[in-house]
């Protein structure tokens, strides 16, 4: 019993070994290589992402120099256009400055064409009232000279032993006769005082002394002969250019009230505009710049076309304000 027992068991070990043999895994070598390929493709797939990721940090790092140096070029062209902005404010205000006094002497200089040619047009006058003269003269010398020779004396006081001459003229020592001295019967008429100077060479000295930098002279000249030629009609001429001397001395105050005195007591005067114009500039160096830019709108609406329209618009669009505005109540001095 205890050998069949013992038989069974060693059959069952065999069986066992048999059936172990037969169900066992595969040998270590074929696991090996499976574990070794899938090793090498897991580091391909790291050295892959590596690979991205190395990739990405080169391209970032590229695309972050272009980006300052794009940040680079624009602060620098910021740079050069504050600079060009800078250098065109200054020459636009050097041009200012230099077309304020350009015009001032286009002004002069116009003003002085005009006296010229008014001035000729009254000398050729004259010369002609002269020659008429000189003509009635002759006529009137021919006509009462004596027909006969008869010596003359000369007597102490100029005149004749009975003391008349022909016609009824005085005889001076030396000079023969002076027509329309005197007569003995009745005393000549007192010779007319000429003026010391007339309206056009008063006028005339002032602009010369205007446009040679003399303001004070000038202004004096100017004054002048706003007193004395009231109705003339440079009179206004001469209110507006002493606005210009007090705006060239800075006293923009007072040049401001001599325009006001073209703008309020000469209606018709032909530097209407002009006034209106510096009175609106010289409103702007006060700082009054709703009134400055009030009168030069004024200049672009009221005249149109003109060279003082042209500066007011240049001036509003310097400032930033434009020309056009709303209607508005005009001032009591325009």
């Amino acid at each position: 019993m205890r050998t069949r027992w013992f038989a069974l068991a060693a059959a069952s070990m065999f069986f066992g070994a048999l059936g172990g043999a037969i169900l066992a895994p595969q040998p270590a070598g074929a696991v090996s290589k499976e574990i070794i390929q899938l090793q090498q493709q897991v580091s391909q797939i790291l050295q892959g992402q590596q690979d991205l990721r190395t990739a990405i940090d080169t391209n970032g790092a590229t695309l972050k120099t272009l980006v300052q140096q794009s940040l680079d070029s624009m602060n620098q062209l910021n740079g050069q256009m504050g600079a060009l902005q800078k250098t065109v404010q200054e020459v636009q205000a050097n041009t200012g400055t230099r077309m304020d006094a350009i015009t001032q002497q286009s002004q002069g200089v116009a003003d002085n064409l005009q006296d010229v040619q008014a001035r000729m047009s009254k000398l050729s006058q004259q010369v002609s009232d002269i020659q008429n003269l000189l003509q009635s003269i002759d006529s009137k010398v021919s006509g009462g000279a004596p027909t006969g020779s008869m010596p003359q004396q000369n007597v102490p006081g100029g005149g004749t032993p009975n003391g008349t001459v022909p016609n009824g003229q005085t005889m001076n020592p030396g000079q023969g006769y002076a027509p329309g001295a005197g007569a003995t019967s009745a005393p000549g008429p007192a010779p007319t005082a000429m003026p010391p100077i007339s309206a056009d060479t008063l006028y005339q000295n002032a602009l010369r002394d205007f446009t040679g930098g003399k303001y004070d002279l000038s202004r004096q000249e100017f004054s002048d002969y706003i007193e004395n030629f009231p109705s003339n009609d440079l009179a206004s001429n001469s209110q507006f250019y002493l606005g210009e001397i007090l705006y060239v001395q800075n006293d923009f105050k007072d040049a401001i009230a001599a325009y006001e005195e073209v703008l309020g007591n000469y209606p018709r005067s032909f530097k209407l505009a002009a006034s209106l114009l510096k009175k609106g500039m010289a409103e702007l160096e006060l700082g009054q710049k709703a009134a400055g830019t009030r009168d030069l709108r004024d200049v672009a609406r009221r005249f149109p076309g003109s060279d003082e329209s042209r500066r007011a618009a240049a001036k509003l669009r310097e400032m930033g304000i434009s020309v056009a505005a709303a209607p508005s109540h005009s001032t009591g001095s325009h």
